[in-house]
Order: structure tokens, then C-alpha cells, then sequence
């Protein structure tokens, strides 16, 4: 009869052995499935978060180092570029631009003195001027104007009197008769100067009579 029941304990044994390790196979596979559930299926290395762990304790300043580039970049960031948050934008930022200063020439005036009277070609009006001119240059080119205004007073009224009524009627025609003293004026100072330099010329009055 004892020798039946141990016969029966030991076909029992193996059977419980096998049940045991199944059991425990399922418990461990429910195990990481809850694990894998609960940590949003990401399949995060428990190593590798160790080692992340381990890496801020030994580098502490890496992150202060970090946070203190985005303060300095926050600081540079120009008012006119930030977000409506006030945030400084991510992406590139933008260069200004450097452009030469434009330069400026202080422009000199003078002006003849009295009048000019000339009869009009091929008519019995005259034209009356007063007649100023202006350069660029320094203030040399208005010496040699003021010391050859007899030689300028000739050629000025030799102008006018080649221009018809209808050469000067309107602004155009105006305008091609200070083109044409301008010139004048300047080759008289070219033969006694050497140098012209008058850039415009002026009517201070204009009548045609």
C-alpha cells in the first residue's frame, strides 16, 4: 500500500514541476506586459536610463550652462523681431543691413548783379533776367565767377539774344535757356581759369516784354 502511494507522489511531482514553470512563465510575460502597458509601450531601456540618470549627477553644470546660452541669446534678440508672446524667435535671426553713408556736398550760390536785357531774335520784345548760378565745388569756382563777371555779363547777353520768343515760351524752353548759359558761362571760365564748375542756372526774374 506504501509502495502505491509513492508511486502515485512521484507521477504527481513532475506534473506539479511542469505547472509551477508554466505558471511562473505566465506571471513574468503578465508582468512585462503591464510593465510595457504602464510605461506607454515606449520599450524604454531600463539601462539606458540609468545611464542617463548617472550622466546629469556627474555633469551638473551642463544644464546651467545651457539655460545661461538661452538667456544671453534671449537678451540679443531685438525687440522688433520678438513674438507676440515677447518670445525671441528659434529660427535664424535677422542681419542688418550696413549701407554706406550717403555723401553730401554743400551747394554754392550767387547771383549776378541787376539785370540782363536782350532784344529776342527775330522779334521786336526784349527779355529781361536776373540770373543766379550755383556749383558744387569749393568756393574757387565762385572767385573766378565774381573776377570775370565782365567776360560772363558779354557772353550771357550774346546768349539771349539768339533765342526766339518761342525758344523760351514755356518751362522747357526756360529750361534749355539755362542749359545754354550754364554752358556759355562755362567755357569762358575754362579759357581764363582753366576750370568751369557752374552745375545750374537761376532765374531770379524773368520777363519778356
Amino acid at each position: 500500500m506504501a509502495e502505491e502511494n509513492n508511486q502515485e507522489n512521484e507521477k504527481k511531482s513532475p506534473l506539479k514541476l511542469i505547472l509551477m514553470i508554466v505558471g511562473g512563465v505566465v506571471l513574468l510575460g503578465l508582468g512585462i506586459g503591464v510593465g510595457i502597458f504602464m510605461g506607454g509601450g515606449d520599450g524604454t531601456d531600463p539601462s539606458a536610463e540609468i545611464s542617463k540618470i548617472i550622466e546629469k549627477k556627474e555633469n551638473p553644470d551642463e544644464k546651467e550652462s545651457k539655460e545661461e546660452n538661452e538667456e544671453e541669446l534671449a537678451e540679443e534678440c531685438a525687440e522688433e523681431e520678438k513674438d507676440e508672446e515677447g518670445n525671441c524667435p528659434t529660427g535664424p535671426k535677422k542681419i542688418p543691413k550696413i549701407t554706406p553713408e550717403e555723401e553730401i556736398f554743400t551747394t554754392t550760390y550767387y547771383e549776378f548783379p541787376g539785370n540782363f536785357t536782350a532784344n529776342l531774335k527775330g522779334s521786336k520784345k526784349f527779355l529781361q533776367l536776373s540770373v543766379g548760378v550755383s556749383t558744387q565745388y569749393d568756393e574757387q569756382v565762385m572767385v573766378n565767377v565774381e573776377s570775370h563777371q565782365l567776360a560772363l555779363r558779354s557772353e550771357i547777353l550774346t546768349i539771349m539774344s539768339e533765342f526766339s520768343s518761342e525758344d523760351i515760351a514755356g518751362k522747357d524752353g526756360k529750361y534749355r535757356l539755362a542749359e545754354s548759359l550754364r554752358d556759355g558761362i562755362n567755357e569762358v571760365l575754362v579759357k581764363v581759369e582753366g576750370f568751369g564748375g557752374i552745375e545750374n542756372v537761376h532765374f531770379t526774374s524773368f520777363v519778356v516784354q
